[in-house]
């Protein structure tokens, strides 16, 4: 039940201590413990926006490396089949035997389709990496964008300035349409 009555008490900002003297109203003190209330919870917050949009820069890098080793091997293997592909068709071309004329032209065919299938996911690949590259520099804006609404926000408690305070709500709101922007690419 204590601990119960001790999340109460912090909810309804109840004083630690009943007989501590209170700043004088509209002193220096009293300025800085409403914004320091206040800002500690914007913190956090600008903190977790920070966090989510570093995770997903990281997930973007991710993308572009992956997307481009896969691409690169999808190529490879474009280029293996197609060396194939040839091969059979010179067979095909050069061997008198009706039944492996056949075969070395069935085979072509499978390579080519193969070759096919291949380039398909090959280009999602490349297509899927240039996405996440035009994204990723507004996510790192972003990210920058937060730090600064961070920082100011706790100069604003040094400073004991309630405009920035808000100051750091604009630069927070920066950082959101910047990673808005590297979502959803509108700019």
């Amino acid at each position: 039940m204590a601990l119960h009555d001790s999340i109460l008490k912090l909810i309804n900002k109840e004083p630690k201590d009943e007989g501590a003297p209170k700043p004088a109203p509209g002193s220096r003190s009293e300025r800085e413990a409403k914004i320091k209330d206040k800002a500690g919870m914007v913190i956090s917050v600008f903190a977790l926006f920070l966090a989510v949009n570093s995770w997903y820069g990281g997930k973007l890098s991710s993308t572009v490396l992956n997307n481009t080793l896969g691409a690169n091997n999808e190529w490879s293997q474009y280029q293996a089949k197609n060396n194939r592909l040839v091969n059979y068709e010179i067979a095909s071309k050069t061997t008198s035997d009706p039944a492996l004329k056949k075969e070395f032209k069935a085979e072509a065919e499978r390579m080519d389709a193969d070759k096919k299938e291949i380039a398909v996911k090959a280009r999602k690949m490349e297509a899927d990496r240039e996405l996440a590259k035009k994204s990723s520099p507004w996510i790192g804006y972003a990210s920058t964008a937060y730090q600064l609404a961070i920082v100011v926000l706790s100069a604003s408690i040094l400073a004991v300035s309630m405009p920035m305070f808000w100051a750091s709500f604009a630069v927070a709101g920066v950082g959101l349409v910047l990673s808005a922007n590297g979502l959803f690419l509108w700019f």
